[in-house]
């Protein structure tokens, strides 16, 4: 696929590629924030959320490496300051006549709300447009994952109504919200139009 592997950065924020040494991070992250994401995550037994072994997530690294070189997801790791804090994938992607894809993301709660995940998305979505060559991407949300919400609205991505039970999700089928832009939306790029919206694209705690 063009344009993939690749790093892209911006200030404090990065996105790489998943690699398999990654794994044991990955697992301590989602343990320790298991509550944090529970609610949002898709019931799936292939999927590990929460698990302590390690195998799962080799596993799992191994499907979407292979996903990544067939051209069909690009699984980036998000770091903050060097430090792996989180991941976001572009998946789903459909060639053809569609050339879309979803984006899903989840990030440790010590670092949420100092725009890591909205400049992550930013710099993936204009990757995916610009070098990629995608013309839509969505994201599908949960009408009560508020922070979620927020990244995305942050990024003026539009509103296009409700999936109904779209997802089965902590033991449900879940209504999602539909959030999609398209190449057009943002002609000079995602990426530096939310740091022009933002006068603090990466606030801190006060101390």
């Amino acid at each position: 696929m063009r344009g993939w592997p690749v790093t892209l950065t911006e200030g404090p924020v990065g996105l790489r590629p998943l690699r398999h040494r990654d794994a044991a991070t990955w697992r301590d992250l989602r343990v320790r924030n298991a509550e944090w994401l529970r609610p949002w995550e898709p019931t799936n037994p292939e999927t590990p959320l929460f698990r302590s072994g390690l195998g799962p997530y080799l596993s799992m690294v191994y499907t979407m490496r292979h996903e990544a070189r067939q051209g069909l997801a690009l699984p980036w790791v998000v770091t903050y300051e060097g430090d792996f804090v989180g991941q976001l994938t572009i998946g789903a992607i459909v060639w053809g006549s569609a050339r879309s894809a979803q984006i899903g993301y989840w990030v440790d709660r010590q670092v949420a709300g100092r725009g890591v995940i909205p400049t992550a998305v930013a710099m993936a979505v204009d990757h995916c447009f610009f070098t990629v060559g995608l013309h839509r991407v969505e994201a599908n949300i949960r009408p009560e994952n508020t922070a979620s919400r927020r990244v995305v609205e942050k990024l003026r991505f539009r509103e296009e109504g409700i999936r109904r039970r779209h997802l089965h999700i902590d033991g449900a089928w879940r209504d999602h919200i539909c959030y999609a832009l398209t190449v057009e939306d943002v002609p000079g790029g995602l990426r530096s139009r939310w740091l022009a919206d933002s006068s603090r694209a990466f606030p801190r705690p006060s101390s």
